[in-house]
């Protein structure tokens, strides 16, 4: 990335709650930036906080100290310039492809015909044409994250949040995810965030790699893989040699 602007930047974010009565942190004192149009990924064990911090990104938890800022003005809440794609997708089963994809545009009162042509752009952006009609009980689990993506897009973001995705895909089907929502990105030129538990899958995706602490989670490292070229080659020393790297300064397995 030759000239690297500063689109997100998280300062000192602290989040706690109550278990047992007991106050435990989930975050302490995160902070980092996100460069417009990168590719961010969040990578770190499980409960080390990494969901909560996007949740506290998307505006849908308030930290209990620290600020986030977008476009150095300060987040306090959810914001449209600010999208989300969960594990657990949520599609409505009542409605088709084509109607879920378009639900936040109707939500926010765009005429039918403008807001059918925006949905049917990142239908066919994600590759699901002829699936306008389909319901989501008639569809993969890989087809299902596509419409995901697609409803995201549509709403037009500055940064999408996309918090482990592919965690409940199968491998074969992870993979392809993978290739798609790097095209996607490459295509649409947006500001990704996105956690991952899996190394390999942030090495491949990721132009920066933000490691996490186990919990409570905290900035361990930051890895910059500018020098790993695209497409990543997954066999290739360069990549062998982050990949080892960060699993011998992390409790995940390779």
């Amino acid at each position: 990335m030759d000239k690297k602007k500063v689109i997100l930047r998280l300062a000192g974010i602290t989040q706690s709650f109550i278990v047992k009565d007991c106050v435990e942190d989930a975050v302490d004192g995160v902070s980092f930036e996100v460069y417009d149009r990168e590719f961010l990924v969040i990578l770190g064990p499980g409960h080390c906080g990494k969901t909560v911090l996007m949740n506290m990104i998307a505006g849908l938890e308030k930290p209990v100290s620290g600020k986030i800022y977008l476009n150095n003005e300060e987040l306090l809440g959810s914001d449209k310039r600010i999208g989300m794609v969960f594990q657990t997708l949520n599609l409505m089963p009542w409605r088709t492809v084509m109607a879920n994809v378009e639900f936040g545009l109707e939500v926010a009162g765009m005429p039918k015909a403008r807001r059918r042509q925006v949905a049917q752009k990142y239908i066919d952006l994600v590759g699901l044409q002829g699936f306008e009609k389909a319901y989501p009980n008639e569809l993969s689990g890989g087809m299902k994250q596509r419409v995901g993506i697609a409803r995201a897009y549509s709403n037009n973001p500055e940064i999408l949040l996309m918090d482990e995705p592919f965690g409940q895909l199968d491998a074969q089907t992870r993979y392809a995810m993978q290739e798609e929502v790097l095209r996607i990105w490459d295509k649409e030129k947006r500001t990704v965030i996105f956690v991952t538990n899996n190394i390999e899958e942030a090495v491949f995706l990721a132009d920066r790699i933000i490691l996490l602490s186990n919990g409570p989670g905290k900035v361990k490292e930051i890895y910059d893989l500018a020098k790993l070229s695209r497409p990543r080659n997954t066999t290739s020393t360069e990549f062998l040699q982050i990949r080892t790297e960060i699993s011998n300064n992390t409790d995940l397995a390779l």
